[in-house]
């Protein structure tokens, strides 16, 4: 089975400009967007057998993906105008 990227534009895909605006002004979104995006491709090498981990450590990364998730979406409803 294949599993896709869950990269912040297309689960957001209405904060797609506001996305943009953050990495560029905001340094602290620009970091926790790239820890997101470096997990998600950890997220993404382990699903399709491309590297090896334990369903502990996979599932560790989701939980991690997802509060990143969280968090960048707070911030994004904040900055909405």
């Amino acid at each position: 089975m294949q599993y896709e990227h869950h990269d912040l534009v297309h689960e957001f895909p209405e904060y797609r400009e506001k996305i943009h605006d953050l990495k560029m002004t905001n340094s602290h979104f620009k970091r926790l967007f790239d820890n997101y995006h470096k997990l998600d491709k950890e997220i993404y090498r382990i699903e399709n057998d491309i590297e090896p981990a334990s369903d502990t450590t996979l599932e560790d990364l989701k939980k991690r993906r997802l509060a990143l998730k969280d968090e960048l979406f707070h911030m994004l409803q904040q900055e909405k105008s």
